[in-house]
């Protein structure tokens, strides 16, 4: 098969995702407004050059009683009237698939320059509500209804699965947490940024890091957050143009090397039994990451500086780790203990906080995580810029391992 037109990664913003959208009486398409019009500015780009837009989002229909979100990108400025758009939903990897859709089109020669926004509204509701809105993700009659909080527990089921398998102990997992925490301080953007939570007291259970369900407790989870990310995503031909008037070099400019895309069945017992003989707990999450590394043409992890991962629960970062390749099958502890996943280890492992220290809006983590891998890539990370780094990949996940997409981005 002839090989795709390049896509161009030429920036974006996000929004602070400390923020309670509800508390400052906004609709959300005023933060989806604002991060548009910043991404604009970021990039200098002029709304008349947009052609299409994406938007991923989970669930807007039960957290703001809102659909049809693709129209709601025609608010944002009047150039907008008539720009064909649309909206795109996997659960936690919406963002990821309205990326997929955008670079798609650039692809096949339909538009040269796409906007791309992820875009959730949380905090609408308490937290038990908002626990069985999120249950929605999974298979939702046989296993979330009428059960509190029902993601840690199909999340702590992957420790246990783990722990069945090759054994798990709970300090690694605390160990994770604590990263994800630290990193987030150094993120001017991320949720948790004046939080605090060291090893130790992620290890503890306490009125302040309650027991959720099974091993997972409040530590172990990502947080409960309103935010959204834009970013534009340019034809080869846009982005030499975009390149010159602006300084820059083309070959400088970050792009999408790579992407995977895989769906597992959607009940979590369904994927464990798909998986018994198979030494990957999650087998279609490491597929999607192996596509994404042979579409980039990459032999493996060792060529990757920095990695933006799913941590929706330390158990998720867990299973990242030895999908990726880091480590064999079940000894991702191993690197956690040799600090290879921390900020100056070899292959730091969400430098920006992830979702755990970050934030997890959840339509708009995937869009958030690319725009992180092409800071990182184009060095403009700040803070907490990975030295050197020149390819980084993200995993972003839908359901209970559902949904898996992975890219690959570099120069």
């Amino acid at each position: 098969m002839p090989k795709p037109a390049p896509v161009y990664i030429l920036g974006g913003a996000q929004t602070d995702f400390a923020r309670n959208w509800t508390k400052e009486g906004k609709h959300f398409v005023g933060p989806m407004r604002e991060v548009v019009l910043a991404a604009l500015e970021a990039t200098k780009i002029e709304p008349r050059e947009v052609e299409s837009a994406h938007v991923g989002n989970f669930a807007a229909e039960l957290y703001a009683h809102q659909g049809h979100l693709g129209a709601f990108f025609l608010e944002i400025d009047p150039t907008f009237r008539g720009l064909p758009t649309s909206r795109h939903e996997a659960a936690c990897a919406s963002g990821s698939i309205a990326i997929l859709a955008a670079s798609a089109e650039i692809e096949a020669g339909r538009y040269d320059l796409e906007c791309v926004v992820g875009v959730e509204q949380m905090k609408t509701v308490d937290s038990t509500t908002g626990g069985d809105y999120l249950g929605t993700a999974a298979w939702y009659e046989r296993e979330s209804k009428g059960i509190d909080f029902p993601f840690p527990k199909l999340f702590g089921r992957l420790g246990d699965e783990y722990d069945k398998r090759y054994g798990l102990k709970d300090e690694h997992l605390a160990r994770i947490s604590a990263i994800n925490y630290a990193n987030a301080k150094r993120n001017p953007n991320a949720q948790t940024r004046t939080w605090f939570m060291s090893e130790s007291q992620a290890q503890r259970e306490s009125k302040f890091n309650q027991v959720i369900g099974g091993r997972i407790k409040v530590s172990d989870c990502s947080q409960v957050t309103d935010g959204a990310a834009a970013l534009f995503l340019a034809s080869e031909k846009f982005a030499a143009q975009w390149a010159k008037r602006n300084g820059k070099k083309l070959e400088d400019l970050p792009r999408i090397l790579g992407w995977g895309h895989r769906t597992a069945p959607l009940e979590f017992d369904l994927k464990v039994e798909e998986s018994r003989e198979n030494t990957y707990v999650l087998p279609h999450t490491r597929e999607a990451i192996l596509d994404a590394f042979r579409r980039a043409g990459i032999s493996g992890v060792e060529q990757l500086q920095a990695i933006e991962t799913h941590d929706c629960f330390t158990t998720s970062e867990y299973m990242a780790i030895d999908h990726f390749g880091i480590t064999k099958p079940g000894e991702s502890w191993k690197a956690v203990e040799e600090g290879l996943i921390e900020m100056g280890g070899r292959i730091p492992i969400n430098p920006s906080g992830g979702l755990i220290g970050a934030g997890h809006p959840v339509g708009c983590t995937g869009v958030r995580q690319m725009l992180d891998c092409f800071k990182q890539v184009s060095g403009t990370a700040g803070d907490y810029q990975v030295e050197g780094a020149k390819m980084c990949a993200m995993l972003n996940i839908g359901g209970s391992g559902t949904t898996s997409c992975s890219f690959v981005v570099g120069k």
